[in-house]
């Protein structure tokens, strides 16, 4: 498939991954590294061996960013498919056994240079070289090897971009890629919405973005090469297009579609204050899921009857090091105090896979695949004094309002039964300390989002105060799709037999358990499954904060027996698209 079409004005149309429902319209910011301030200092002769490894995992990152880039530009018309294809393949050829690694690798060993300084030598080193020949296509030559090293910088230091609090109002971010940390930097006040070259629908970045009710597209290949700052362009969220130099038949188009997405948006708040129940009278828990601090006035607005997710890791994005109890504390009292004596479930640091958080520095090394590696509960029992001081914040913001502590990828009853002890320790200190707590003790709950906890929910719910069924990153491990890849983004299928009947077995679990389940995954605030979460038995959702109002209409629609009924038929089938089918069919009913 083609992912751009000229048109005979000018226009262009990228075709990309539909990641944030909405229209932006406006000038782009081309979001870049820019001038990094690169740290140079002496390394110990002890950690050498492990600041080379330092390296090396930014030169498979980079050259795993730079196969990713090769895959989307083979989708462009052929002409720009070939030259970029040419750049790329030059660039890859610098990260494999070249002068520049061999320099980069040899400043480390013998003069000690931590990583990104010995990177900015054999840069400066190697295009003085390319600068300094006749040839004039040589020379230019020192371009790439410079860009080749700031994306190896980029990826050393993770550094996440910078600036777009000094945007103007309405612009629109386009970028190679946006990682969680340079999301949380967002205002959307400011930026109107964004479109980047990697990425996909059910990444963290795309919940962000929904999150912040940015329109967005992601794998937009070609992108970066048909835009520069100012050019005017139409992100369609839904569609998954970006349009560039847009006609004026085109922009009038979308400003009549944003102006009907405004009132569309108008009519869905008059039902914020009625009750999430369906027309035979079954009460649903709505709740939010909150990123960023900033959401709570949103998820109030919206009609939030709690938090049923709070993802602690932006305290510990965009930072030198980790916050201490101290700071942790009053954010999260600020939150619970915030949320007028409606519960707030805080989930425990849920770092890796795409949310690496380099203020955690040496505690969180690179794993070949973060996705499988050291990460959520794994990392926190691993480091239990940053557990620690982070449920002893906890459990201090509890003596303000009602909390739940909420286990990230929990994958058996061993686990549990360690933050049990860990727990016990930090409640006995703080009570040696005088420090208030809630009493009774705050529920302690699991998070069901790894099929091998699905399988044993049954054994879960007797060590578990409460199960949240986390679909994002269960249908992820279920069908083996790394949910953050545009390339594989097509697979990426909830309404998988195998991933609903892990949600299925999971609700069973916890009703004979007797203990509260809750969906708070991303298919908890896309209407087109509410009927079917409603009918297996959930009655409780969480969700980001703009999709409630939608979700609750659709709630205030159905009939939970005819929900019931459908749902055991979709059950029963052993096709994804069958499924599909008889699920729009039954919404279309409505």
């Amino acid at each position: 498939m083609k992912t751009e079409r000229p048109t005979s004005e000018g226009e262009r149309i990228f075709e990309g991954i539909a990641g944030a429902s909405g229209v932006a319209i406006g000038p782009v910011h081309v979001s870049e590294a820019g001038s990094l301030q690169i740290p140079e200092y002496e390394i110990p002769k002890r950690r050498v061996a492990a600041e080379i490894k330092r390296f090396q995992a930014a030169l498979d990152r980079s050259q795993k960013q730079l196969r990713k880039l090769k895959t989307k530009a083979a989708s462009l018309p052929e002409a720009a498919a070939e030259e970029l294809g040419i750049l790329l393949d030059a660039h890859a050829l610098m990260l494999t056994g070249s002068r520049l690694v061999r320099g980069v690798e040899q400043a480390i060993a013998a003069k000690r240079l931590n990583a990104e300084a010995a990177v900015q030598a054999a840069i400066s080193e190697v295009a003085r070289g390319f600068a300094s020949l006749p040839d004039s296509y040589m020379a230019a030559r020192a371009d790439d090897v410079r860009e080749v090293g700031a994306r190896l910088i980029r990826n050393l230091t993770e550094t996440p971009f910078q600036g777009f609090s000094r945007l103007q109002p309405g612009t629109i971010i386009v970028a190679e890629e946006l990682s969680p940390a340079d999301a949380a930097l967002i205002d959307p006040r400011i930026v109107a919405g964004c479109a980047t070259v990697l990425g996909g629908a059910e990444g963290h970045t795309a919940i962000m973005t929904r999150s912040l009710g940015l329109p967005a597209v992601f794998g937009v290949a070609g992108l970066l090469g048909g835009v520069t700052n100012g050019t005017t362009i139409v992100v369609d969220g839904a569609a998954g297009r970006v349009i560039v130099d847009p006609t004026p038949d085109t922009l009038r188009l979308y400003e009549g579609r944003r102006k009907d997405l405004e009132q569309e948006r108008r009519q869905l708040r008059r039902i914020v204050t009625l009750p999430g129940e369906t027309r035979d009278g079954t009460v649903i828990g709505l709740q939010a899921n909150l990123e960023l601090p900033r959401e709570v006035d949103s998820a109030l607005a919206m009609g939030a009857q709690g938090i049923g997710l709070l993802r602690t890791e932006f305290m510990f994005m965009n930072r030198e090091a980790p916050p201490d109890e101290e700071e942790q504390y009053r954010t999260l009292t600020e939150l619970v105090v915030a949320m007028g004596g409606r519960t707030v479930t805080i989930r425990t640091l849920d770092v890796g896979g795409e949310k690496l958080a380099y203020a955690l520095g040496d505690q969180f090394a690179a794993p070949a695949n973060p996705a499988l590696g050291l990460r959520a509960i794994r990392l926190s029992l691993r480091q239990t004094k940053l557990f620690e001081a982070q449920l002893a914040a906890i459990l201090r913001a509890s003596a303000h309002g009602p909390v739940r502590i909420l286990l990230p990828l929990i994958g058996n009853t061993g686990e549990v039964r360690q933050v049990r002890e860990i727990l016990a320790k930090v409640v006995r200190r703080l009570k040696r300390r005088g420090v208030a707590m809630a009493d009774p003790l705050p529920p302690l709950g699991v998070m069901i989002e790894v099929p091998g906890a699905a399988l044993t929910a049954d054994a879960l719910a007797a060590h578990a105060d409460f199960f949240a069924i986390g679909t994002n990153d269960l249908t992820m491990y279920t069908l083996a799709i790394d949910r953050g890849d545009e390339a594989v983004a097509h697979l990426y299928n909830p309404l998988h037999p195998g991933v609903l009947r892990l949600i299925q077995f999971a609700l069973h679990a916890g009703m004979r358990g007797r203990i509260p389940v809750s969906v708070c995954g991303e298919i908890a605030g896309d209407p087109r499954y509410t009927a079917l979460l409603l009918g297996l038995g959930v009655r409780e959702l969480s969700m980001a904060a703009p999709c409630l109002p939608r979700v609750k209409q659709r709630i205030r629609q159905i009939d939970i027996t005819a929900a019931s009924m459908r749902a055991q038929i979709i059950m029963a089938q052993a096709d994804s698209g069958r499924i599909a089918a008889l699920l729009d069919d039954f919404n279309a009913l409505a």
